[in-house]
């Protein structure tokens, strides 16, 4: 099945709910306003619909391998690979003066999302490479920051993050990898990681892996762990790969989905390389604030999970109505002289609108954080600079939590669109509900999304960001029950309710968790759900006022915009309305929680 990029309502996304005008006022994005992202957005459709999009089938049937060491990805995907830098697209939001383009975040993210639609297991290795730049960028020093950022940034080398180990998963505070420093500065790394994405593939000239490590004086748990960047190949002086550094791939995962996507094992220190016993590593920044720098890399990298989870619902969503539209089965239930396409049933509209809604709503919701980000980031005045970058903290874990959620509903509903027929491999409507699964776990699980919601974006500065959030949905109301008419009055019914059920929680989560911590905690995957759907229902709410403008004004493509209204209408009436049991798991739940003792499970 192709794939085409929505390039339209990325565009709409932008524009009205994001306000790309605003955006383009910073500082440093001056050139970059709608005509630059539509044209951006319609040459990376080309990119991704023509060259990744085709290998997404054949990376699912002929994954990576490994053999002796040596990984071999996917037919296809390393020239797709060579075509991606020389198009930099790898370099699309990083800074100009290391190669970057320097485009806001805004454009970027729909970038992002193409790439991913078209094929989740070739967009981790950019996207683990993001996360690696961001990091440099933050906390490396000049010198490796130039020896680095420019081969990263062009598409030369990749990057990877290297948190896990066997016995530290979720929890840093286990990491147990050594860094014996050098008497040249540099430090010998010893350990084993797993889960490392793309930590070793035949893509690229040079890897640049990222370690989370404990020095030998280090203090114990997460205040002890220190960052290095670790080459594959050592670089010399002129920044060309020389010697192979004592890094080396066990093996890789055999795993339920993304399977192009090589997973490996990595042992440091294994006597292996050109270098003796130990690799080769630089540290960046300061000993023992490793977390902190690699939390820069995190945080860039769950925006783009969430993204990842729009991404895959968007081709599920694209594949689920190609076979309604084709496929031929029963009457319809008004009546009719034959079988007619499955399109017609009103179960198989539920569900596919279902999908839909959910897909535009989280991208709207994504869309707008990203603009925060740019603001937080570029923003000339200091004030707003800090609001925005507080409401992007607050979302992040948000779209990263709730749309990589969605995702397994949505995808899960396109097997089922498909019938019998989804579960036969054939159709290819199985493999994005296997590659959406992982989602929901890597870069932090749901329930680690939902903890920081809790604790480090509501409860820490008592629920600001979270009302501020919440009087801009008041307005949204407001501005819809003046607008008036039947689907606008229904919409501002359902998110007015929605609304009130955020702010119960907002409140709950408050008081809890100064008086009843573990209550707050039984209810904080509820809590971010609830967050989830209202604050993307809201995105959906401002987008059919906007579209009911622009139709009375006889603006813009009246198909489009009739389309958004009622798909605004269908979250509304569907969707939003899951807000109160959401709210009445988050804020009453706590009993049914923890109350069973550990001996009767």
């Amino acid at each position: 099945m192709t794939y085409r990029a929505p390039v339209k309502d990325m565009l709409f996304c932008m524009t009205e709910l994001a306000r790309l005008d605003e955006v383009a006022r910073l500082p440093g994005f001056e050139d970059f306003g709608a005509d630059t992202a539509q044209a951006v957005l319609e040459e990376c459709a080309k990119f991704n619909e023509g060259v990744v999009a085709p290998l997404n089938v054949e990376g699912d049937k002929h994954p990576s391998t490994w053999k002796d060491g040596v990984v071999t990805t996917t037919p296809g995907f390393k020239d797709a690979f060579r075509q991606f830098g020389e198009g930099g697209w790898q370099g699309l939001q990083h800074p100009a003066e290391f190669g970057g383009q320097g485009l806001p975040k805004t454009i970027g993210a729909a970038c992002i999302e193409m790439l991913n639609s078209a094929n989740l297991s070739f967009a981790l290795c950019p996207l683990l490479t993001d996360g690696a730049i961001e990091a440099l960028l933050t906390a490396g020093s000049p010198e490796l920051q130039a020896a680095y950022l420019p081969k990263m940034i062009d598409g030369s080398w990749t990057g990877t993050m290297n948190l896990t180990e066997p016995q530290a998963g979720s929890d840093l505070a286990l990491v147990r990898s050594k860094a014996v420093p050098q008497a040249d500065g540099s430090y010998r790394i010893f350990g084993q990681k797993i889960f490392i994405t793309y930590g070793e593939h035949d893509m690229a000239r040079n890897i640049v892996h990222l370690v989370l490590a404990r020095t030998p004086d280090a203090p114990e748990g997460v205040k002890g762990i220190s960052l290095f960047v670790v080459p594959k190949y050592l670089v010399d002086e002129r920044g060309t790969p020389g010697r192979r550094n004592d890094v080396w791939c066990q093996s890789i995962e055999h795993k339920l989905g993304i399977k192009a996507s090589p997973t490996a094992v990595l042992l440091y220190g294994d006597d292996k390389g050109e270098v003796g016993a130990g690799a080769i590593g630089h540290l960046i920044g300061e000993e023992n604030r490793g977390l902190e720098y690699m939390f820069v890399m995190m945080n860039a990298a769950r925006f783009a999970v969430g993204v990842q989870g729009i991404a895959v619902a968007e081709r599920a969503y694209q594949q689920a109505v190609a076979y309604a539209k084709d496929r031929l089965q029963s009457r319809d239930v008004a009546g009719s002289s034959g079988a007619v396409p499955i399109i017609r049933h009103p179960d198989v509209r539920r569900m596919l609108m279902t999908m839909r809604a959910h897909t535009e709503a989280a991208r709207a919701l994504a869309c707008v954080a990203a603009a925060a980000s740019d603001a937080g980031h570029h923003g000339a005045d200091e004030v707003a600079r800090r609001e925005n970058m507080a409401v992007y903290e607050f979302l992040v874990p948000i779209v990263k939590g709730w749309s990589t959620e969605m995702s397994l509903e949505v995808t899960s509903l396109g097997v089922q669109v498909h019938g019998g027929m989804g579960f036969i491999e054939e159709t290819g409507a199985a493999q994005h509900y296997r590659d959406a699964r992982i989602l929901t776990i890597y870069e932090g699980t749901t329930a680690i999304q939902a903890n920081d919601l809790i604790g480090r974006k509501t409860a820490r500065d008592g629920g600001a960001v979270a009302r501020a959030l919440i009087a801009k949905v008041r307005e949204t109301e407001a501005q819809l029950s003046a607008r008036g008419g039947a689907d606008l009055d229904a919409i501002a019914a359902r998110l007015s309710a929605g609304r009130a059920a955020l702010e119960q929680a907002v409140d709950f989560v408050v008081r809890a968790y100064k008086g009843d911590v573990r209550a707050a905690f039984a209810g904080s995957v509820p809590y971010l759900k609830l967050a989830g759907v209202v604050l993307s229902g809201w995105q959906m709410a401002r987008a059919a006022l906007v579209a009911d403008q622009m139709l009375k004004a006889g603006e813009g493509d009246a198909e489009f915009l009739s389309a958004k209204i009622a798909t605004a209408r269908f979250h509304a009436d569907h969707l939003m309305t899951q807000a109160g049991a959401l709210r009445s798991a988050a804020t009453e739940g706590a009993a049914g929680v923890l109350a069973m003792p550990e001996t009767a499970f």
